[in-house]
């Protein structure tokens, strides 16, 4: 292959998509959803499963009590995305996702691998909260429906699926599909409604958990574990000291807590529901990085207040972990009131399980509009409107998930999908900030500007001379001008991937040898101070680059220091999920890449 052939293939992975002429054209008549609407559709995105069901298993098997101080650690990943996803929301003020964003402001592999792990979040996140529906529902009517399937099918299951399949969160996902696929619309009022029933729940929970709950919980003994498995089975965990861990209040050690936090994370996921509102926001440049602060900062307070209720009602290693707060009522003598809890939780995963079937198919229909996945599924029905291959196939899918995974695998899966995208977006608020006139809100956009296309070189191979080498060392470190050149964005951009790949292995050695890098083992340690040399150094270099001066509603504070935090955060807890999340993981991006570079940067250019 010839160079220049190289260099065109090169530019078609890292050109930009063209706003259409109908969009970025707003409509005032569709500016409804003020801030508190926002937050509301927020909230019911995001407090469901996690806060009613994730707590429980995390609490028993991972965390113990500390389970509050890793809701502390996912809150502020949690925050550090959200802030870079406001300043995101703030550059376009038009319906979208981070996949449209990336595809305009950085180009077409990025936006495919940003789209495609969408997909994979909002399908899992879709089937990890109906199957939650189903164990909350199975649990109020006595968990009879898990019983005769369990008997039934659970010799035949292999060992990585789920122990039984669920024809419930089955038949509700195909349910909901097919009133999509009729147009049913997206509600405010029922996401209200759900929401406001969900929060007196909680407060119901929080507040009974502190009249009904015991400081001594937080500090168990081996006594005390004896004493209580004396009286009733209890559960076990494999590993350190029985199922009491070490006892007291982080039983199983810093390592639970960290590995706690990389599943709480998934208790914060949809607060990006909201950008995908700005075509329909009031104010969008305010009212989105504002909702977006305060949705995780109440869940955040939410799920603190929720797992501390519980583990100072229960002793950690006796909570239930498919229903903990229902059995934790049972266990301090308030029988009655798990029904208010179940009521509580099948409206908040209902109104999740909603806030996620929406915009599920939109990012799909979006791609394959483009050019990137078949283009058959961009097919929209003739009466309802309604994207329906999209719709059929993504709610298949996540059907299809439902029946077959458990809830735990699920999560693992969806939290490596989403802590990625939102790395992705942080780092590409990170390089557009240094980009010459990225302000996409604007109309009047001439094609040099949005797709940037540079001049294929006749002689790729001429050599550079000295003085062009040191002109280019020299611009590292002091730049020639105040505003954003091509040079000097091209400089953020390589800058911008090594720094994600440094921080990649340095989150590879820290979570796989953290005892060793910390007690001063010779080679880990020199690595580790050498990479965090590294680091340091690219850092200053982004820091000397001039900034795009184009005033914007929000910015994300301390760049390029926060943004690098939060991707530093992001790929550290995805360290430390499963290997068997991460092989599904690789096996989800494997068919993305098939799809892409057999179909996708083909058509892409059609479409363009």
């Amino acid at each position: 292959m010839h160079c220049q052939d190289v260099h065109q293939f090169g530019q078609k992975l890292v050109r930009r998509r063209q706003l259409k002429p109908t969009e970025g054209v707003e409509s005032p008549e569709a500016r409804h959803l003020n801030t508190l609407d926002l937050v509301i559709l927020g909230v019911a995105s995001t407090l469901g499963a996690g806060v009613y069901i994730l707590v429980g298993e995390v609490a028993v098997f991972i965390a113990g009590p500390a389970i509050i101080i890793s809701f502390l650690v996912a809150a502020l990943s949690s925050l550090l995305s959200g802030l870079c996803y406001a300043e995101f929301g703030t550059r376009v003020s038009w319906t979208g996702s981070a996949h449209l964003y990336s595809y305009i402001s950085v180009g077409e592999l990025w936006a495919f691998i940003t789209g495609w792990n969408l997909i994979l979040t909002y399908v899992v996140a879709v089937a990890s909260v109906a199957r939650a529906w189903s164990h909350t529902f199975d649990s109020l009517i006595g968990n009879h429906i898990s019983q005769v399937l369990e008997g039934t099918f659970s010799p035949y299951m292999p060992y990585f699926l789920a122990k039984y399949p669920d024809f419930v969160a089955l038949a509700v996902l195909l349910l909901l599909t097919g009133l999509l696929v009729l147009g049913a619309p997206e509600s405010t009022l029922i996401y209200k409604v759900f929401t406001g029933i969900n929060v007196l729940v909680l407060s119901f929970i929080i507040i009974s958990g502190f009249i009904k709950g015991d400081l001594h919980n937080w500090k168990l003994t081996e006594q005390d574990y004896a004493l209580n498995t004396s009286e009733s089975s209890g559960t076990s965990r494999i590993g350190g000291l029985g199922p009491l861990g070490s006892g007291g209040f982080a039983p199983f050690g810093f390592d639970g807590i960290l590995q706690g936090a990389a599943m709480c994370f998934y208790m914060f996921i949809g607060f990006d529901a909201i950008v995908t509102k700005g075509e329909e926001a009031l104010n969008p440049q305010w009212s989105i990085p504002k909702s977006t602060m305060i949705t995780i900062i109440i869940c955040f307070l939410a799920c603190f207040g929720v797992s501390a209720a519980l583990t100072l009602m229960v002793p950690y290693y006796q909570i239930h972990p498919d229903s903990p707060l229902p059995q934790a009522f049972l266990h301090v003598g308030w029988g009655p009131a798990r029904y208010v809890v179940a009521v509580g939780a099948l409206c908040a995963l209902t109104s999740s399980l909603l806030g996620d079937m929406f915009p599920m198919p939109r990012v799909m229909y979006m791609m394959a509009e483009d050019g990137l996945l078949f283009r058959g599924l961009a097919q929209i029905h003739a009466h309802t409107g309604t994207p329906v291959m999209a719709i059929i196939s993504s709610g298949t899918l996540a059907a299809v998930m439902a029946l077959l995974f458990e809830f735990s695998n699920l999560v693992d899966l969806l939290s490596i999908g989403t802590l990625l995208a939102y790395s992705l977006v942080a780092l590409s608020v990170l390089a557009l900030r240094y980009q010459a006139d990225q302000n996409f809100s604007k109309k009047e956009k001439t094609e040099e500007e949005i797709e940037m296309e540079p001049k294929v070189e006749e002689n790729c191979s001429e050599p550079i001379s000295e003085a062009g080498n040191s002109n280019i060392l020299k611009s590292l470190w002091f730049p020639t001008s105040a505003i954003p050149t091509q040079k000097s964005g091209q400089i953020v951009y390589a800058c911008a991937f090594l720094l994600a790949l440094l921080l990649t292995i340095l989150s590879l050695i820290l979570a796989q040898w953290p005892s060793q890098v910390f007690s001063g083992d010779p080679m880990l340690t020199t690595v580790a101070v050498l990479l965090l040399l590294l680091i340091t150094g690219v850092t200053v270099i982004i820091w000397r680059q001039p900034q795009d001066p184009s005033p914007l509603p929000f910015r994300v504070p301390a760049l390029p220091v926060l943004p690098l935090v939060s991707i530093f955060v992001n790929i550290y807890l995805m360290m430390q999920l499963t290997s068997g999340a991460w092989i599904q993981f690789g096996v989800w991006n494997a068919i993305g890449f098939a799809i892409y570079f057999g179909y996708g940067i083909r058509h892409s250019l059609e479409q363009n």
